[in-house]
């Protein structure tokens, strides 16, 4: 069985042998060079012929950031996880790294109480990633064939249809960069809220909603309990905090709150999913993008038997086809898309419903 084979790079020692210590433990992995620096590494890449890289962010001579700028430069499909700490800066840093191309990050474990529990810690976040990572790496070089699935449709009768009032995303693992191809495609004057789940930490988010916002036409922002929900404005979850909507008379609003992990996430796709089928009926459409795992499956069997729409993004445009997959896979999506195309297509579908739902009316 041919082993994953992973370049360390990081300036601590300590962090390195934890990192050497966690892969040890699953014999899929090779550790195939140690690094203390970017400049090292990238001497390193010929001659070890990584499969994947855990790159620190800050480091001496040449840090994470620029590291991953000229990794990028030569190796733009090699799978890069960037290793950072649960702090403001790290943060910023995380989301920058992957503005910049990074595959997916883990944070360092704080507020462990010895050795081996960081390990354990790191294990867990780093191995199922890396895993999930290589195997779509794998089946892109067409190493493993993949299955295609064909785009399905489920048409509903326009004048059964209701408008369309709100749109709903979920995403992980590669969210961030699919997210930031999406909400730039959506124009100023779009006509409904938008509402969205990545799985990340606190701090991360709003970083994230920044990050978004700089480069979208309609306004985008970490969601605080409370908010009206509003056309023309995008609201992601913070992080630790699952999002719900709620009705206050004519309005609509956000709640966050901190319920049990569904699917071992907080916040979880399925969790609003869920809310916004049961408040918006036929008026969802639910959009599933690329990361691990089923969250969102069970938020898409709600919007679909309460009348919505459910777009999925498809598997070669996907950094993990772990989400969406599962939900084409049940034939729960109404289109599966590239990632290029769904952007347009929630645009289209937005306007085309609540035109007709206008005409309707006005009959």
């Amino acid at each position: 069985m041919n082993k994953i084979r992973v370049l360390v790079v990081d300036d601590s020692a300590v962090i390195r042998r934890m990192l050497r210590q966690s892969f040890s433990s699953d014999p899929l992995f090779e550790v195939a060079g140690v690094a203390a620096n970017g400049k090292i590494a990238l001497a390193m890449l010929q001659q070890v012929q990584p499969d994947v890289v855990t790159l620190d962010i800050e480091m001496p001579e040449m840090d994470g950031l620029e590291t991953l700028t000229h990794l990028r430069n030569s190796h733009p499909r090699l799978p890069v996880i960037m290793f950072s700490t649960l702090t403001a800066h790290g943060a910023a840093a995380t989301i920058e790294a992957l503005g910049r191309g990074a595959t997916d990050y883990v944070t360092k474990p704080a507020d462990v109480g010895n050795f081996s529990c960081a390990v354990e810690r790191i294990g867990q976040q780093l191995i199922p990633k890396m895993k999930a990572l290589c195997s779509s790496r794998i089946w892109r070089a067409g190493i493993v064939a993949g299955s295609a699935i064909k785009k399905q449709s489920y048409f509903v009768s326009p004048a059964a249809q209701k408008s369309l009032e709100i749109v709903v995303i979920g995403t992980s693992t590669g969210g961030p960069n699919a997210l930031a191809e999406v909400l730039p495609q959506l124009p100023a004057d779009f006509p409904v809220p938008v509402l969205i789940v990545q799985h990340m930490p606190p701090l991360f988010t709003r970083f994230l909603a920044d990050r978004l916002n700089a480069s979208s036409y309609i306004r985008v922002g970490e969601a605080v309990s409370g908010h009206e929900i509003m056309k023309g404005q995008a609201w992601l979850a913070p992080g630790d905090y699952h999002m719900s909507v709620f009705r206050d008379g004519t309005r609509m609003r956000i709640k966050t709150h901190q319920a049990p992990p569904e699917n071992s996430c907080r916040p979880s796709v399925d969790v609003l999913f869920r809310s916004v089928a049961e408040t918006y009926g036929a008026g969802a459409m639910a959009v599933v993008m690329t990361g691990m795992g089923q969250d969102g499956l069970a938020g898409c069997e709600h919007v679909r038997t309460n009348g919505g729409y459910v777009l999925a993004q498809d598997e070669a445009s996907s950094v993990v086809w772990g989400m969406p997959g599962f939900v084409a896979k049940a034939g729960l999506a109404d289109q599966v898309l590239p990632l290029r195309e769904l952007g347009p297509e929630i645009v289209r579908r937005v306007r085309q419903f609540r035109n007709v739902h206008s005409s309707t009316a006005v009959r």
